[in-house]
């Protein structure tokens, strides 16, 4: 078995996050973990909050308290919403932790002993209303590519071009609004990665084939433009610090590595964060992910297209720099956008559902679901309560919850709290049985593809499955005549719903432990069934005790639509 590292995109620390950057990294990343370990591979699933940066320093100044207070308190309320959605992190760091520290200060003496890194003076905006440097997300204008008139000084959100603050057409302060900025000369350090243009194109061109288009075209996209070499650097305040070591000038200065920099070694440093955690006795060896890896650990990243460049192109750079054996990624999920009504989700004008609020409503499982089933592979989607509510009713509610209960219950009706033995195995069992196993052999391939709708729809129709087998034996009028043929069909019935419970744990952990809870079996774990096991159907014997849970999806109703979209703005007018 393959040992599979996994990493989301890291959330930055700043407020919680809406339904399209669930979607966009850890959501999928957390199916598709869920799915290997019921498989049997050994899988390392890591992510961290994204700590460093301007607004994080800023948001902590308008709380008027400490930033590395507010990181900690704003890191355990992210987490307590990813521990809501059921994400099954093995660790969940932060950015801001000495490993990072440590790791981020190597990397950055080793690419400057490799002549990767080069002080240089530069001109920086200075805003005299603000009294400071406004490092590039500080300073907004419009974007000279695409005319977006938003642009931040690091990269335009609409075109996703990367841009320095001086580009900017008619630049201002993002934190006042002034316009009147100089620019000031300070030094800073750069990574030169134009002198790694060529290794990382080589790089690029051994994995780009394998990954999906998106992600190759916007890695592509780069490398024909060119690597130009990026400031690393910032005047800020809170950040991983220059090393004194290595430059007592600018560490003097006060100067910390700039938060693209350091962020994508956290992948790494929280590795070490989750190793230095173990419990006493246990010995987490984190190297083996990441250092002088012996092959058989398969790295795969989830992100959102504007997290691409870094991931694909940048970071590999600063890898490959660093001349040492660290792990590199062998696979890139990335998504488009998740729209809320083809708009953008606003805290300001309170538009679009975020994390918090979508588990205040409604339990995991629902969101879970929707969003996997309608994610934003091949191009972007939207999200309306339309579309959410009948795919809720539809599929969860009618499909999957309904099977479940008025099986569960028309059998402990009529044969008592056991499962029921009846009639032998036939025809229609063993045509199901084929049936399911092709489905199953349908629904796994799309997982190891990570395409996750196309997954999904394999998996209701696993469900509608069961639900056309029901139709046709009709047990409540089978009974009437053939009492062991309506045992039978229940039987085969209650096997069904302990299948699903196994395949549909990826993606809605506590409904598919609440089928499992159901059946009184010694072994009640999630263990994966081969495609050839589903075809006989008879994982829960004759005799097993059960019990109905309670209802697993309750419909939306008309009204509760409505409240939803009240609540959180609907289509605009």
């Amino acid at each position: 078995m393959a040992r599979h590292l996994i990493t989301s995109a890291l959330p930055y620390i700043n407020g919680i996050k809406h339904l399209g950057n669930m979607v966009g990294s850890m959501l999928p990343a957390d199916v598709y973990s869920r799915y290997l370990r019921q498989r049997g591979h050994e899988v390392l699933y890591i992510c961290a909050t994204d700590e460093h940066g301007t607004p994080a320093e800023l948001a902590a100044k308008e709380r008027g308290i400490p930033v590395d207070t507010f990181c900690a308190q704003a890191h355990d309320a992210q987490k307590a919403v990813y521990d809501g959605f059921e994400l099954a992190f093995d660790y969940f760091g932060r950015s801001s932790s000495e490993q990072n520290r440590e790791i981020t200060q190597h990397f950055a003496r080793r690419l400057n002993e490799n002549g990767f890194i080069e002080e240089r003076a530069i001109r920086q905006v200075y805003s005299p209303t603000d009294g400071r440097f406004l490092p590039d997300r500080y300073v907004e204008g419009t974007c000279p590519h695409c005319g977006y008139d938003k642009a931040r000084g690091d990269q335009c959100e609409n075109c996703t071009r990367v841009l320095d603050p001086t580009d900017l057409i008619n630049p201002r302060s993002a934190i006042s609004g002034s316009t009147d900025l100089e620019v000031r000369e300070t030094k800073h350090l750069f990574l030169l990665q134009s002198k790694l243009q060529h290794e990382v194109e080589a790089w690029v061109s051994l994995h780009e084939e394998e990954w999906p288009q998106l992600a190759s075209s916007i890695a592509r996209k780069w490398l024909t433009e060119g690597l130009h070499d990026r400031a690393i650097t910032r005047d800020l305040d809170w950040g991983v610090p220059v090393p004194a070591d290595t430059w007592p000038e600018l560490a003097a200065e006060g100067k910390v590595f700039y938060v693209w920099f350091d962020a994508p070694i956290e992948y790494i440093g929280a590795t070490k964060e989750w190793a230095d955690a173990a419990p006493a006795g246990e010995v987490r060896d984190w190297k083996s992910w990441w250092y002088e890896a012996d092959g058989t650990v398969r790295y795969t990243e989830f992100m959102a297209k504007d997290n691409v460049p870094f991931h694909t192109v940048m970071f590999p750079a600063t890898e490959l720099g660093v001349r040492e054996p660290w792990k590199k990624v062998d696979y890139v999920k990335a998504f488009n956008w998740l729209t809320y009504y083809g708009g953008k989700f606003s805290t300001s004008q309170k538009r679009g559902v975020f994390t918090d609020h979508a588990l205040d409503i409604l339990p995991a499982d629902y969101w879970r679901y929707f969003l996997i089933a309608n994610a934003p592979e091949s191009d972007d989607s939207s999200f309306t309560w339309e579309h959410f509510t009948t795919t809720v009713n539809k599929d969860l509610a009618d499909t999957l919850g309904n099977f479940v209960n008025r099986v569960l219950s028309f059998s402990k009706k009529r044969f008592g709290e056991e499962v029921p033995a009846g009639a032998e195995s036939g025809e229609a069992e063993a045509k199901l049985g084929a049936e399911i196993a092709g489905l199953l052999a349908e629904y796994e391939t799309q997982m190891e593809a990570l395409q996750f709708r196309k997954a999904a729809a394999a998996l209701r129709a696993l469900w509608s499955a069961g639900n056309s087998y029901l139709e046709e034996k009709a047990p409540w009028l089978e009974i009437k005549t053939d009492p062991d043929g309506a045992a039978l069909t229940l039987r085969t019935a209650m096997n069904l719903i302990h299948l699903y419970s196994v395949v549909s744990e990826p993606f809605i952990p506590a409904s598919a432990k609440a089928m499992r809870s159901a059946f009184a079996l010694a072994d009640d774990t999630a263990a994966w069934v081969s495609a050839d096991e589903a075809k006989s159907l008879d994982a829960v014997p004759a005799g097993t005790a059960f019990t109905v849970p309670p209802v697993l999806f309750a419909k939306i109703t008309d009204e509760d639509l409505e409240s939803y979209k009240e609540r959180f703005g609907g289509a605009p007018e």
